[in-house]
């Protein structure tokens, strides 16, 4: 009865849709006015609609190819596969990433082949006593995994699965603490892959207005302001210091705690490379130096790679001992794959070196490995996929158009916040919002201040809102790259994921609203002290009210 229920809403959901689009094509101010809201809102209502990631991505973006073929069905099915779909996947940044994904399986296949990640579970699991414990050491490994999101998610969510899993933390929140700290850590990190596309947008927005200065200083100076993912970071340690949860995510860790279930019955992982799945069966020494050495040498890979390979892309520009200008202009796709393809050969080595395992198995573990994560990368696939086409539609100008207006100055950051989220979540991309909204947030903010703007605590908390606003929703959005990672890395049901961590973000989310509105109010360097205590102790308030005990 569900089932034929779910069918009849989807059917009449599209319905809908295409009546809409018949009689409203052509209003708004963009060339499909409203309209360019329904790809992505039907993939995301979609997806929480039917729990089925694929076909509600694949809706989303055909909606979309519809609106600009003329409403052609035959055509906008063509151009849904040859344009969009194959398109994102002949992006050599996407292609990267996509190789990217497959080794880093086909790595923790033969790890969990060798018994590695049993072993390295066992071992933490000396140290770590409960599920606090196990939850600290999560986050903590995220937090010193900071050059990189995508790196992070993928090195993290496998590393301390085995471990979470022991301790009856369930597969949600482990999830959350890896979607948790990804972007909103990177976005910060004075070295890191993120930094050198943020200072390149400030540097292009204050030289177009003819205004000079150093930018690298201007982003640190943005540090301070950057509430939603100081926030994020402050709730986690609250959750897990306190024990306590709230929403859906404290009924997944009653689940977990109580039943010893990881996921809910009707879950569907986005990888199924758990432990015994991947163990082998033969009687193996366990040994953590199985799991450590390739992971230790994926990490360090990563990290001198993107040295290395931002010091050449440079061409003489940037010098070796440049290590913030390297990283900044390295190509983080090329770079995760020597990483992950040498971490894949040196456990493959290990393997046969300590005789677990001969050349075939070495290989046939490789293999299986990368076929765990197929629906990882379809789904990724489609969600760059709608990605390009909410940009096509003109989704986040729509937004833009609507919701910016003259505003007093003193609402200004908290506006900008409030957009940048809000295109984010709709858009996927937290990049793809920066390049939006700082070319118009910036310039706004700068009319209302006199003197240099690079240190006028407006600006600066202007700039910062649309950072951080960006991360929301590259934090949270299910059709986000980074948030499909961190459910694949967890082994986690997607949606379940996304759910579970919506509640979350969006308590980070309001506390960083009112901070800004604070720093709005105050118009000075003591504004966002003022800000930073306001949700640190808010936070923990919040916590110790709406939260309930899972210890």
């Amino acid at each position: 009865m569900k089932t034929k229920l779910r069918i009849f809403g989807l059917v009449l959901l599209m319905l809908t849709f295409f009546t809409v689009t018949a009689f409203a094509a052509e209003e708004g101010g963009s060339p499909y006015g409203a309209l360019s809201l329904l790809p992505p809102l039907l993939a995301i209502a979609l997806a929480f609609l039917t729990k089925q990631v694929i076909l509600s991505l694949f809706l989303g973006i055909f909606s979309g190819v519809m609106m600009l073929n003329g409403y052609n069905p035959f055509i906008s099915f063509l151009r849904t596969l040859d344009s969009y779909i194959l398109g994102s996947l002949a992006d050599g940044w996407n292609a990267g990433i996509i190789i990217f994904t497959l080794s880093i399986g086909g790595m923790i296949g033969i790890i969990g082949k060798m018994g590695g990640t049993k072993a390295i579970a066992e071992a933490l699991a000396k140290k770590a006593q409960n599920a606090r414990s196990a939850q600290l050491a999560t986050t903590l490994m995220g937090i010193l995994v900071f050059f990189d999101d995508y790196a992070n998610t993928l090195i993290v969510g496998p590393t301390m699965r085995p471990l979470t899993d022991k301790m009856n933390v369930s597969r949600e929140k482990l999830s959350y603490i890896v979607d948790s700290t990804a972007a909103p850590v990177a976005g910060m990190a004075f070295i890191s892959t993120w930094i050198g596309y943020e200072i390149g947008l400030i540097a292009d927005v204050f030289t177009g207005m003819g205004i000079e200065g150093n930018f690298f200083m201007v982003f640190l100076s943005t540090i301070p302001y950057a509430f939603y993912n100081i926030f994020t970071l402050v709730l986690i340690y609250n959750l897990i210091l306190q024990g306590r949860d709230f929403g859906p995510m404290y009924d997944a860790e009653v689940r977990a705690r109580t039943t010893g279930k990881l996921l809910a019955d009707n879950a569907k992982p986005m990888s199924n490379l758990d432990t015994e799945d991947f163990a082998d069966k033969r009687e193996i020494k366990l040994q953590v130096s199985n799991a450590v050495v390739p992971i230790a040498v994926l990490i360090l890979a990563t990290f001198f790679g993107l040295w290395y390979n931002g010091w050449v892309l440079g061409e003489g520009d940037i010098l070796f001992s440049d290590i913030r200008g390297c990283f900044g202009n390295a190509d983080a796709s090329v770079v995760l794959i020597w990483s992950a393809v040498l971490g894949s050969i040196v456990a493959g080595v290990m393997a046969w070196a300590r005789k677990i395992m001969n050349v075939g198995e070495v290989l046939d573990s490789w293999v299986d490995g990368c076929k765990s994560l197929l629906i990882t990368c379809i789904i990724l696939i489609l969600a760059w996929s709608i990605g390009g086409v909410v940009g096509d539609v003109g989704t986040a100008d729509f937004l833009i158009q609507v919701v910016s207006t003259t505003v007093p100055a003193i609402l200004l950051p908290i506006l900008v916040f409030g957009i940048s989220c809000l295109v984010a979540f709709s858009t996927g991309t937290s990049w793809g919002t920066m390049a939006i909204v700082v070319p118009l947030a910036v310039p706004l903010a700068t009319a209302y201040v006199t003197g240099d703007p690079t240190t006028s605590p407006l600006v600066l908390a202007t700039l910062s809102a649309v950072l951080s606003g960006s991360i929301f929703g590259d934090h949270c959005s299910p059709i986000s790259d980074t948030t499909i990672m961190s459910s694949m890395a967890s082994g986690s049901d997607h949606m379940d994921h996304v759910k579970t961590q919506i509640p979350y973000a969006l308590t980070g989310a309001a506390f960083a609203m009112i901070s800004y509105l604070i720093v709005g109010f105050i118009e000075s360097f003591a504004g966002d002290m003022l800000g930073l205590a306001f949700g640190f102790i808010g936070i923990y308030i919040f916590v110790k009210l709406v939260g309930k005990k899972t210890d």
